[in-house]
């Protein structure tokens, strides 16, 4: 990598800033994209996601990226293999759970995985960990409803307190050694589970997926350019648990730059 190669990370929305925070310190050049429009992706189609992951990477390839973080668990899971097919030799992808499982599975053999429905469903995350260690057993969970707890900025309600907990307790009962946070949204809910389990339980993939940029530090000033496709300022509201986002947030709607 060089200091002034472009990278693009992308999210269904704000999760995917837990990705970007761990990558600033390195310094570079990023393009954030949230497909806030299409919010959540956990319970869209293959043939969805694949679509709107498309459009994205088109997009980053016209602004000249090189490399594209998948920083939404679901996306890699379902819509990698394509991707890769389509566009890997225009742009170097990096998708988040094949990116993280392999240092993941040296976490444990008992291994939770609370994720999205699509996610959960496509068993990702168990075929890549058993890759990396034969004798781990992996719990995933689909867990619905959490990204709206974030993005609707919900994590104070009673309701959401016991919602999360029923969840994380399903694991907890399986004995799980560790827990997987596997959907960039999720370690926005950290202080509600760590209300109910030691904090040191928990993976947020984010800390392993810088693993492959360290090396390369820039040691320079990070430069980052916001991309929504609806609602700039509800993405800047939902992202204050997370940063203080005062640059603009251009609004990317039907392949037009409609605001900038």
């Amino acid at each position: 990598m060089t200091e002034k190669e472009l990278i693009g990370i992308f999210d269904s929305g704000v999760g995917g800033l837990s990705i970007l925070k761990e990558l600033i310190p390195l310094g570079g050049q990023y393009i954030y994209f949230g497909d806030t429009k299409n919010l959540p992706y956990g319970n869209k189609t293959k043939e969805e996601i694949i679509n709107f992951t498309r459009n994205i990477i088109k997009f980053f390839i016209s602004k000249g990226a090189s490399r594209v973080v998948m920083a939404c668990n679901t996306s890699s899971a379902l819509a990698y293999e394509t991707l890769e097919n389509e566009f890997g030799d225009k742009i170097k992808i990096h998708p988040l759970i094949q990116t993280v499982a392999p240092y993941i599975a040296k976490q444990g053999n008992i291994i939770g995985i609370m994720s999205t429905v699509g996610t959960a469903n496509s068993k990702t995350y168990s075929k890549e960990i058993i890759k990396a260690n034969k004798n781990a057993k992996v719990y995933e969970l689909g867990c619905e409803g959490f990204v709206d707890i974030v993005e609707k900025r919900l994590y104070d309600k009673k309701e959401s307190i016991d919602y999360v907990k029923k969840h994380l307790d399903i694991l907890l009962d399986k004995g799980c050694e560790k827990i997987v946070l596997g959907c960039t949204h999720y370690p926005y809910l950290l202080n509600i589970l760590t209300k109910f389990a030691p904090g040191d339980i928990f993976i947020d993939p984010a800390i392993y997926m810088k693993n492959i940029f360290k090396n390369n530090l820039y040691n320079t000033n990070a430069f980052v350019e916001y991309y929504v496709s609806a609602d700039p300022e509800e993405f800047r509201k939902s992202a204050k648990l997370f940063t203080d986002i005062k640059d603009n947030i251009n609004l990317f709607q039907n392949n037009c730059l409609l605001n900038a």
